[in-house]
């Protein structure tokens, strides 16, 4: 750290920002609850786990008392659940139990806490900032000037160009500024973006002690703060597949579970681009999130064909043709594989290859920079 006075700069040891109890068990009880797919009770108990090994409390402060504040600042509420919710009988109130849950308020700051962690701090910015090819009205930037034209907005005129200009054509002892010195600056037309999400919740997603789903929620709860509060004009649809494929809204996903599930990918495809149809956008995608292994297909009598050998040549033929589907429609997927196995890597490459989509084979770890990238770079408008 450093401090600048009239004679320099005078170098001190870093001092840690000062955190009040609350403040300090608050940033660790984010981190569980999201792992704890919203469990209070498992939050708390492994906060108490903690701080029994990490002393985070104080003779002052005690568990209870952070959770007493956590209800008073509007972050948890306490309500009364019949211990048998079907057959509440006459002494329901005696026989209820207290249950904690999350407010849309805490809600509200797990998904800004998944985006500060994984995107940095994002300011709200103006709606549909997609960059096209087309030059036209934006608020990106092309580099390009060009001459003005009836019609331009004043903010888009290039004052020091335009002022040089017109000292090179009308001289410099009497300044005259005309209509043909000015210029303009380009800029990229604002296009809008619709995006599906969809995420992998099969048994696999957990297998092998490999906690797959957390940061793949992290993710998505990241993703949708960020389209909400910076391209608040874009949309974002959210799936999760298992055996089946079904929709989900945002203030689901710090809840999201996986389940004794195979992987139906055909099933989150057909969904996924039900969803785009309805949209008026041009813009379209797909974002998978997956360890990549098809292993379902719900049949016309509604029963299941699963496999889980390998790679069933079968499942991943409908796979390819869902692909296929989707890039006629022009609906490009990109596939972020969390698992490093071969033979899987194999079967992305040939499912990206079908769809003239992108994969991306991230590991955990990178998982959400992998995809601000992407979703950053995916706004160019597809010009027929």
């Amino acid at each position: 750290m450093t401090n600048r006075n009239n004679n320099g700069f005078r170098f001190t040891p870093y001092k840690a920002p000062h955190l009040t109890p609350f403040e300090r068990l608050f940033d660790i009880f984010k981190e569980l609850i999201t792992h704890t797919s919203g469990d209070f009770d498992e939050a708390i108990d492994w906060l108490i786990e903690l701080d029994k090994e990490y002393e985070l409390t104080t003779p002052d402060y005690s568990i209870n008392d952070f959770i007493e504040e956590l209800k008073s600042k509007g972050y948890v509420q306490e309500a009364l659940e019949p211990s048998d919710p079907d057959n509440p009988g006459e002494n329901a109130d005696e026989s209820a139990k207290r249950v904690v849950s999350l407010t849309a308020k805490m809600e509200r700051l797990i998904r800004q806490h998944a985006l500060d962690q994984i995107f940095g701090t994002l300011k709200k910015a103006g709606s549909g900032n997609h960059k096209t090819p087309k030059i036209g009205m934006g608020e990106e930037p092309s580099g390009d000037l060009r001459a003005f034209q009836f019609g331009d907005a004043m903010s888009s005129i290039d004052i020091t160009e335009s002022f040089k200009n017109a000292q090179i054509n009308n001289g410099v002892g009497s300044f005259e500024l005309r209509e043909e010195d000015l210029v303009v600056k380009e800029s990229h037309h604002a296009a809008q973006m619709s995006t599906v999400l969809m995420i992998d919740i099969s048994h696999s997603m957990i297998l092998y002690g490999e906690d797959r789903i957390t940061p793949a929620k992290k993710v998505a709860m990241a993703l949708a703060e960020m389209i909400t509060t910076r391209y608040p004009k874009d949309t974002l649809e959210i799936l999760v597949f298992g055996n089946d494929a079904w929709p989900i809204s945002v203030a689901d996903l710090p809840y999201l579970k996986v389940g004794p599930f195979h992987t139906n990918t055909v099933a989150g495809l057909s969904l996924a681009m039900d969803m785009l149809r309805r949209k008026r956008n041009t813009n379209k995608q797909i974002f998978m999130i997956t360890d990549g292994k098809p292993s379902c297909l719900k049949l016309k009598d509604g029963s299941y064909y699963k496999n889980s050998a390998g790679l069933d040549q079968h499942i991943v033929d409908q796979c390819y043709k869902m692909a296929r589907q989707a890039h006629k429609i022009n609906i490009p997927i990109t596939t972020f594989m969390i698992a490093q196995d071969p033979y899987l890597m194999q079967f992305i490459q040939e499912f990206t290859a079908a769809n003239k989509g992108k994969a991306f084979y991230t590991g955990l770890k990178g998982l959400g920079g992998m995809i601000f990238e992407d979703y950053e770079n995916n706004r160019k408008k597809r010009i027929r």
